[in-house]
């Protein structure tokens, strides 16, 4: 009977030991999870940070093509030639 006590007391210390692990690696999936949505939340924040730095690079741009600069000529008067159209097509509409 000896040799059965020691065989279930070493199977619920290993058992305990293993709920204890398992209890760990989910604090530590729960942390874990918790820095993965902050990185993400960082990395949109960058992105539209990112986003704004480009449409704030490309309107310099425009301006400075319009202040005369031999730079961007070409994509300034496709900017306006497409803002014409625009214009003509909403003064199209608002007279039908």
């Amino acid at each position: 009977m000896s040799k059965v006590e020691d065989i279930v007391d070493s199977l619920e210390n290993k058992v305990s030991k293993v709920l204890h692990k398992q209890e760990v690696l989910k604090q530590t999936n729960a942390k874990l999870s918790e820095e993965l949505a902050s990185y993400q939340q960082k990395i949109i924040q960058q992105q539209e940070a990112l986003s704004s730095w480009v449409e704030k690079y490309e309107a310099l741009k425009i301006a400075n093509s319009m202040l005369g600069s031999d730079e961007n000529k070409r994509e300034t008067k496709l900017k306006i030639n497409t803002l014409i159209k625009d214009i003509d097509h909403c003064i199209a509409q608002l007279s039908e």
